[in-house]
């Protein structure tokens, strides 16, 4: 499983953190206010009881009242329910005797004992208050206050704080994302200078001024990358002498061998052998001298020039002795190529040299590029590269397991490793894939 990132991890972090405090005090805030509003529509509804309980107590003192005309003529409005105990019986605004109440038995008990009282509770599913007021002669007095536009309201605060908390955790994880991308700026600035100098880009520095917390980070940096660049330039110019200074007397070792050679009938059949081995040990080591005199000079700009490639390729395949028919060029691919023809050339040879060595002989030489850039791919049949080879077998002096015993065939080891120099110094990559059908498939990627 891949690990989360620091920016996801940052950003996870500030919006939970954000959306619990924001949870927080949405609680507490819808809390205290629906508190406050109860306590305070409690408050008006006790204050409106006793005022219509002393407008019925007053209107019971005469002889054989009107109950129900006189609970009519309280204004209630419509969210307010009026109800009289007088006699073991219930009055309401209508014209006949309530028989059935929603008082609770606890409310009348209090009330009985001359306390007035509240309570809220569910009537028809909907939340009511009732307060009792007792009154003289034994008559208790009760208004039944509606709450459900109180319990609306709070329904939609609710809803209000809920999406507040949201939006805040999203401004949390916007925070986070964007604190996280300015803090991590410097360490993808130092990411992107690795990566240019892995790439060959060795006069790549960082500024120290750039981000001063950071700045014994980008003096360590350049120096490391100021202390590579020394040593692969003496390592360079060191190959590069030696391969110059080996060349002459090499040189003149292959001239002699090619004398005996030459007059290798005259000799004994053991001095034939020794001779026919020497001539080509001289060969091979004028090619390693040759290559790595190539991969000295590696590091050189390449020289781009106008080429036509399906011409080239024709050139390298013949110069090979190989048939023209296993070229293939990908319709749509230009005719013509802004690269170094020498560094391309050579790559491409090394590649068919490559397949016929180790990979069986090639059976595909492939150029394409409709958009986007060029490529080239050499497909062998021989066994392929495993997996775990295919990230090394580009290094210097690597050998693929195909050719593991040095003494099976006349490779230097660095045919490869110029092919991905080359390719580098293109901008471009080098690459081994397995090839359908069985076999592998080298690519150069050339954009």
């Amino acid at each position: 499983m891949r690990p989360i990132g620091l920016r996801t991890r940052v950003s996870a972090a500030f919006a939970i953190g954000a959306l619990l405090l924001s949870a927080c005090v949405t609680v507490v805030s819808y809390e205290l206010i629906r508190n406050t509003l109860f306590a305070e529509r409690e408050r008006t509804a006790v204050r409106a009881t006793y005022y219509d309980a002393a407008i019925v107590s007053s209107s019971l003192t005469v002889t054989d009242p009107d109950v129900g005309e006189i609970l009519r003529t309280l204004d209630t409005g419509a969210d307010r329910y009026v109800l009289l105990q007088r006699g073991g019986e219930w009055y309401s605004r209508g014209a006949d005797p309530v028989t059935d109440t929603i008082v609770p038995q606890e409310l009348q008990t209090m009330t009985a004992d001359g306390q007035a009282g509240a309570q809220r509770l569910s009537r028809d599913g909907q939340p009511v208050l009732i307060v009792g007021v007792p009154l003289p002669e034994s008559m208790t007095f009760y208004e039944i206050v509606s709450l459900r536009e109180l319990e609306r309201t709070l329904q939609l605060l609710a809803l209000v704080l809920t999406a507040v908390a949201i939006m805040v955790a999203a401004g949390g994880a916007a925070v986070g994302w964007y604190v996280t991308r300015h803090a991590l700026r410097p360490l993808t600035a130092v990411a992107d200078a690795a990566r240019g100098i892995a790439t060959g880009d060795l006069a790549t520095r960082l500024d120290p001024d750039t981000e001063p917390d950071l700045a014994l980070l980008s003096e360590a940096f350049n120096d490391m990358a100021g202390q590579l660049t020394r040593r692969l330039e003496r390592d360079r110019r060191f190959a590069a002498d030696v391969s110059h200074e080996l060349r002459s007397p090499l040189q003149t070792l292959e001239a002699a061998a090619s004398v005996l050679q030459r007059r290798s009938d005259r000799l004994d059949e053991r001095s034939a052998a020794a001779v026919s081995l020497i001539t080509a040990e001289v060969a091979r080591f004028q090619a390693l001298v040759n290559d790595l005199l190539e991969l000295a000079r590696s590091d050189q700009p390449v020289r781009r020039e106008e080429v036509e490639i399906e011409g080239l390729i024709r050139g390298v395949v013949r110069s090979r002795g190989l048939d023209e028919e296993i070229i293939e060029i990908v319709p749509g691919t230009p005719a013509l190529w802004s690269v170094d023809k020498r560094r391309v050339q050579q790559a491409l040879g090394n590649l068919i040299d490559n397949a016929s060595r180790y990979g069986g002989g090639p059976v595909s030489v492939r150029a394409g590029g409709p958009s986007g850039g060029h490529f080239l791919e050499v497909d062998d049949a021989g066994p392929g590269v495993s997996p775990e080879h295919r990230s090394t077998i580009f290094d210097r002096f690597v050998r693929g397991p195909a050719a593991n015993d040095r003494g099976a065939g006349d490779g230097t080891g660095l045919g490869l490793a110029i092919v991905a120099e080359h390719a580098a110094a293109h901008g471009g990559k080098a690459g081994v894939t397995e090839r359908p059908g069985g076999g592998a498939r080298f690519r150069i990627d050339l954009p």
